[in-house]
């Protein structure tokens, strides 16, 4: 009997031993707040100090630039919100394939009187060149573009982007949340003002993240209080999780290298028996992270496919884990021109450091068992 394999790692990750190990003592005897001056509340802070220089060196920013905040989710509505409270509105461009945390501040803020706009893509899911032109020549206050996609795994030119944006007077923020432990990511080189980044994706543990923000990027604090985080998240901070993400995003640089290897490998496995069965792999001719494949079979619902799966003891997704309770098909796949019929179809599967060889080759067999049963029953239906 084989144990379950997990192959959802872009919803989320296992937590990773040695982060485990960090934040036990912070669950326990060093219970301390971190504003308190005693000895328990300088050990607090002590640890905070430390994770965020371990988590400002995973990206090559520096530590007053991080803001730990509960997650990805959190950082992206105090960028896009907290930027809007200190201007007069105008426009923010954000990408087509943005995650539904970005999507959906910037639907609040249209109503609150600012123009957003959806920068178009192509149809292997990057911003479509032309177009983005065309807004930055209507002059953005704000264009905010994720490095990675969550569903697809296509990486956009984060770089260039925020160059070209930076000549038209704009500011530049993404959402690296998917790209850490992945892919390089440096927020100096990159150029951008704000970055995104979440524990959970990399071994840490859920409730932790930041927003690593330029110090002279005037923001407005989402939850006013105490003042923690340069005043931009009151609140008494989660040393726990603040601590596991610190060691977390320390391994996921370590271990970087490694893993894209492993994962390209793994990834290779799975398209070449998503090949022989014919599926549609999206964002295929585009770069996309290592470990993610995004597809879908002609006829063939992504839902009931999930299903089988996991019943066969596979655990994959169709489409964001966030956006899991919309029975619309995906946003992304539909900016990049696929119809909604085949995009209902589409599945996602994500490998991760813990990933087996001999798992990813049960996968390919069983994934081919499975799409053979559902075609024959749907050859009987008709």
């Amino acid at each position: 009997m084989f144990a379950p394999a997990y192959l959802d790692y872009n919803a989320s990750s296992p937590i990773a031993d040695a982060v485990r190990e960090a934040m036990l003592p912070y669950l326990d005897a060093r219970y301390g707040n971190a504003s308190s001056r005693h000895e328990y509340g300088r050990q607090a802070r002590a640890a905070i100090d430390r994770a965020r220089a371990q988590v400002a060196a995973a990206v090559n920013a520096h530590p007053t630039e991080v803001v730990f905040t509960s997650g990805g989710s959190e950082a992206n509505n105090l960028m896009l919100k907290g930027f809007a409270a200190t201007r007069r509105p105008g426009l923010i461009a954000i990408g087509a394939s943005e995650h539904p945390c970005v999507r959906e501040p910037a639907r609040q803020l249209a109503r609150q009187g600012w123009t957003v706009e959806t920068l178009a893509l192509d149809s292997e899911g990057r911003i479509e060149a032309q177009a983005f032109e065309e807004i930055l020549s209507r002059r953005p206050q704000l264009v905010s573009v994720m490095t990675a996609n969550n569903e697809t795994g296509v990486l956009q030119d984060i770089a260039a982007l925020a160059a070209k944006a930076r000549a038209a007077g704009a500011l530049f923020h993404t959402d690296a949340v998917q790209a850490l432990g992945k892919v390089a990511v440096d927020f100096r080189a990159a150029g951008v003002n704000a970055m995104t980044l979440s524990a959970h994706k990399v071994g840490g543990p859920i409730g932790a993240g930041a927003l690593v923000v330029d110090k002279r990027v005037e923001l407005a604090p989402l939850i006013a209080g105490g003042g923690q985080e340069r005043g931009l998240r009151s609140g008494t901070e989660n040393v726990a999780a603040i601590v596991g993400f610190g060691v977390a995003a320390e391994l996921a640089v370590a271990r970087r290298e490694a893993f894209e290897k492993q994962a390209r490998v793994q990834r290779e496995r799975i398209e070449a028996a998503l090949s022989e069965l014919g599926a549609q792999i999206f964002g295929a001719g585009a770069e996309r992270l290592p470990n993610t494949v995004f597809f879908a079979f002609e006829h063939l619902d992504g839902e009931t496919l999930v299903a089988k799966l996991d019943r066969a003891g596979f655990a994959v997704a169709s489409g964001s884990a966030c956006s899991s309770a919309d029975p619309e098909p995906s946003k992304t796949l539909l900016a990049m021109g696929v119809s909604p019929e085949f995009a209902r179809g589409a599945v996602r599967v994500s490998v991760g450091i813990a990933t087996q060889d001999e798992e990813i080759e049960r996968f390919a067999r069983v994934l081919g068992e499975t799409v053979s049963g559902l075609r024959q029953m749907a050859a009987v239906a008709a």
